[in-house]
């Protein structure tokens, strides 16, 4: 009789502690791999020019990361910021024709696969009103959260 409840109660322990094991080890493994991602996707802002008064700004990022970054990704779901420091705005990615508002990239593709892969430079060119007295605020981040901000007066 004993050796029956016994038994029945590791069958109730294991049915009851499995599950929140087994959940975990999913937890765990995801987080991991985001992680991983994380650590392997890094770029740097190379170089930026603006004249002032202008209306727009060209910022050159280079990927110093081990994984290659799809080019739909980092148009399509990349955010950018630009404009005067304390008065910059969320610019939107247009294809072709920008506008005031807008940001567009000059893909140095060297290899023409559609990827974003390590030691390639991307321009971005940000359409957005150039302060004539004060200092350009830019900044870039990617799909996987990882982002470079940069400021830097415009040029006479």
């Amino acid at each position: 009789m004993f050796l029956i409840t016994a038994v029945i109660a590791a069958g109730v322990l294991i049915n009851a502690v499995f599950p929140v094991v087994y959940n975990m080890a999913g937890t765990f493994s995801s987080a991991t791999h985001e992680s991983d991602e994380r650590l392997r996707t890094d770029f740097k802002i190379v170089t930026y020019t603006a004249q002032k008064s202008g209306t727009y700004a060209n910022i050159w990022l280079k990927n110093i990361g081990s994984s290659r970054i799809p080019i739909s990704d980092f148009t399509n779901r990349s955010d950018v910021f630009c404009g005067e420091v304390g008065n910059f705005q969320r610019l939107t990615w247009a294809s072709s024709n920008p506008a005031s508002g807008q940001w567009i990239n000059t893909n140095y593709d060297s290899n023409n696969n559609n990827f974003w892969d390590p030691g390639e430079t991307i321009q971005v060119t940000a359409y957005t009103p150039i302060p004539p007295d004060n200092a350009v605020y830019f900044q870039f981040i990617l799909p996987s959260g990882i982002y470079r901000t940069v400021e830097f007066n415009p040029a006479d």
